[in-house]
């Protein structure tokens, strides 16, 4: 026996409308899928319920559906052959989403996560694989460290260099400082080098200085009147002896 037909009007029992809402809207999605799969369409389904709720369902992106449809109900819809590239360009999409989703398992399995679904022979592989990449990690972290280090040895040799090279401009600097202090101290005091070894007596010293001048005069005064040095010799005083001074001192 048959369902019998029912009148199409607004159901006015909240409850039931709201079971015949949910059934109804899934059978709705369960066609609009079907239709999608079967005769390869692009279906877009869009409700809203009467308390606001949107429910909605499109066989590729929505709002390329959506878009299209704009195009289309404004008269200037594309041709067959843009709809067939644009076809090619969704296949092309959803070939890419998948490796894009495959090579992200990938990685999460090389991580060590997402494991259970893994045969034995698939796990070999994997640990094949993570030991070539530990190798290859290890070479080149070794080949890294030892340009580090040649690097550090030739940042040694020439701060080796420099340091010799700044102590030999300290040195020469240092002779060259030396000397010129004792040249210029001579130059201002150019009567040190005369200095006698042997301290003499002052007053002496001041003496042999007078007797010295007063004969060197005596001597150029001669010279220049032409006299000769017996006459020098005859102006000469006679020293008084000590002996004959003291005996015309004593009395008689």
């Amino acid at each position: 026996m048959g369902r019998g037909k029912i009148e199409i009007k607004r159901i006015e029992n909240a409850t039931s409308r709201q079971v015949t809402f949910s059934k109804r809207r899934g059978g709705l999605l369960k066609k609009a899928h079907e239709l999608a799969v079967l005769c390869d369409a692009e279906v877009a389904l869009i409700i809203f319920s009467s308390t606001g709720k949107l429910f909605e369902y499109s066989s590729t992106d929505i709002k390329r559906v959506l878009a299209r449809y704009s195009r289309c109900a404004s008269g200037c819809g594309p041709s067959l052959v843009d709809y067939k590239t644009e076809k090619q360009q969704c296949k092309e999409i959803n070939t890419l989403r998948d490796e894009i989703r495959k090579l992200q398992t990938v990685n999460l399995q090389m991580m060590g996560k997402e494991l259970t679904g893994l045969t034995l022979n698939e796990l070999q592989h994997l640990e094949h694989q993570l030991n070539e990449g530990m190798l290859s990690v290890k070479q080149r972290k070794e080949q890294i460290l030892l340009e580090q280090l040649e690097q550090s040895r030739l940042q040694e040799q020439r701060a080796t260099l420099e340091n010799a090279s700044l102590r030999k401009q300290v040195d020469e600097l240092r002779g060259f400082r030396s000397s010129t202090s004792l040249a210029s101290y001579l130059e201002i005091n150019p009567f040190d080098r005369r200095k006698p070894l042997i301290k003499t007596d002052d007053t002496n010293s001041d003496m042999m200085c007078n007797d010295t001048f007063q004969m060197q005069r005596e001597s150029d005064t001669s010279l220049h009147l032409g006299l000769s040095d017996v006459y020098l010799k005859e102006k000469e005083p006679k020293k008084a002896c000590p002996d004959d001074a003291e005996m015309q001192a004593a009395p008689e």
